[in-house]
C-alpha cells in the first residue's frame, strides 16, 4: 500500500484492545512487586484503561478477568466502562487458580472438578450476556507433570467434552477464543500445546470456535506469522494475545523483544484479510508490567502494535509480487525490509493530530497529572492484583 492517505485510512479504524490485570500488581512465582497508583476494584482498572484510549484513541476495550474482575452488577460494570469512553472486550476465564484444579480443571480425573470448572465456564457467558461482550477467552493450564500420570487420549476426550458444553450455550452473535500454550505450569504434556490442537478442536465444534495465537507461547524459533497466514487462510483466526519473550512465557510489552517479528505477524494479517473489521480478528494485549509503570507500559505497547501495523500496510504489494513471481530473491527481500525500515512516527504523529489527538501519548500522559492524582487518591485500600 503506497498511498499514504490509505495507510492513515486504515490505522484510524484500528482497535487493540487492553486487559484489565495488566493495570494491577503483577510479578513473577518469586515476587509481586507493588506500584503506588494501582487500581482497587475493576472500575478503576477501567478508568485507567481509558487514559490509553484518551491518548492512542485506539484502545476502545478492555478485557476482564473473572474472577479478578468479579462483582455484584456487571450490567452496572459495563454501563461504568461506556460512561469513561470505552467498552467491556474479551471475558477471560480462570481454571488456574483453585487448588481444586491442581490435575486439571475440565480434564481433571474427578468428574466433581470438571464439573466445577465447567460451571466457572459457563457462568462467564452469562456474564458476556451482562456486559454485551461478544468474545469468551479460554485457557486451560491443564496438563501433566510426569509419564503415565493420566491418560493423554482420554484427557483430550474430557476437553472435547467441556469445549462442546460451552459452545452450545454461546450465543448467536458470540464466540470463544482458544488459546493454548506450549508448557507451564504443566512440564511433560500440556492438554493444549499447539496451535494444531486447538484449532482441531474448534474445527470441528464450528464457526463459534476460534483460535487465539498468544505470542508468548511458542517455542524458542516458531515461526508464529506462518501459524497466523494458515489460520486465517482457514477462517480460524479469532484474535492475538500480543506480548513479547526472550525465554518463555515472559509477558514482557509487544514488540520489545523482537519488534522485526511482530511486523512479520502484521504483514500476515493484513496480507490475508485479517486486518478487515468484517474478518472479526481480535487484536488484545495480554502481558504484565511487573517493574515497569502499568498505563504508560499499556500505552507504549499500544504504540508498538500501531507501528507495526504501519510498516506492514506500507509493504509494496504489486512490487512485492512481481519479485516473487519473477524469482528474485534479494529483490523480493528488499521490498519487504524497506517497509520494515521505514521510519512511521512522523506518520502516526501526523494521524495523531489530525484525530484531535497529542502526536505523542506518551508526553500527553505524563503532562496530564493523572498518575498523581490516582496515587493520591488510592493510597488506602487494597490494591489490585493476581489472584485479587
Amino acid at each position: 500500500m503506497n498511498d499514504t492517505s490509505a495507510v492513515k485510512d486504515a490505522l484510524r479504524r484500528q482497535q487493540i484492545e487492553t486487559p484489565s490485570w495488566a493495570y494491577g500488581n503483577s510479578g513473577t512465582r518469586f515476587k509481586v512487586f507493588a506500584q503506588q497508583g494501582v487500581p482497587r476494584t475493576p472500575q478503576e482498572k477501567i478508568d485507567d484503561a481509558a487514559q490509553v484510549h484518551r491518548f492512542t484513541g485506539v484502545a476502545p476495550s478492555v478485557a476482564v478477568h473473572i474472577p479478578w474482575d468479579r462483582v455484584d452488577d456487571y450490567a452496572a460494570l459495563a454501563a461504568h466502562a461506556k460512561e469513561k469512553g470505552v467498552r467491556i472486550g474479551a471475558v477471560n476465564t480462570n481454571v488456574f487458580q483453585d487448588d481444586d484444579y491442581k490435575l486439571g480443571s475440565v480434564t481433571n480425573p474427578d468428574q466433581k472438578v470438571r464439573r466445577k470448572a465447567l460451571d466457572h465456564l459457563l457462568e462467564c457467558v452469562d456474564i458476556m450476556d451482562a456486559v454485551g461482550s461478544k468474545d469468551l477467552k479460554l485457557w486451560f493450564s491443564d496438563g501433566t507433570n510426569y509419564p503415565g500420570q493420566d491418560d493423554i487420549r482420554t484427557r483430550q476426550d474430557r476437553m472435547a467434552e467441556a469445549l462442546a458444553a460451552v459452545y452450545e450455550r454461546l450465543g448467536d452473535d458470540q464466540r470463544f477464543l482458544l488459546e493454548y500454550k506450549l508448557f507451564e505450569p504443566a512440564f511433560y504434556m500440556t492438554d493444549l500445546p499447539d496451535w494444531g490442537a486447538s484449532y482441531a478442536h474448534c474445527l470441528k465444534l464450528g464457526p463459534k470456535a476460534q483460535v487465539v495465537v498468544d505470542t508468548g507461547h511458542h517455542a524458542p524459533g516458531t515461526n508464529i506469522e506462518f501459524i497466523v497466514a494458515f489460520l486465517l487462510r482457514e477462517g480460524k483466526l479469532g484474535g492475538f494475545d500480543f506480548n513479547s519473550r526472550f525465554y518463555a512465557d515472559d509477558d514482557l510489552m509487544v514488540g520489545a523483544a523482537d519488534p522485526f517479528q511482530l511486523f512479520r505477524i502484521m504483514y500476515e494479517v493484513v496480507r490475508g484479510g485479517g486486518y478487515d473489521p468484517e474478518t472479526g480478528v481480535a487484536f488484545m494485549l495480554d502481558q504484565c508490567h511487573n517493574i515497569e509503570p502499568k498505563i504508560h507500559g499499556q500505552i507504549r505497547s499500544v504504540m508498538n502494535v500501531q507501528e507495526a501495523t504501519a510498516k506492514a500496510l506500507l509493504v509494496d504489494g504489486d512490487a512485492l509480487r512481481a519479485a516473487q513471481e519473477s524469482g528474485d530473491v534479494l529483490g523480493a527481500n528488499a521490498v519487504f525490509m524497506d517497509a520494515y525500515n521505514t521510519d512511521v512516527r512522523p506518520l502516526l504523529a501526523e494521524l495523531r493530530e489530525e484525530m484531535g489527538l497529542h502526536p505523542d501519548p506518551v508526553a500527553a500522559y505524563q503532562a496530564s497529572g493523572y498518575f498523581e492524582r490516582v496515587v493520591a487518591e488510592r493510597k488506602d485500600g487494597q490494591a489490585a492484583g493476581w489472584g485479587a
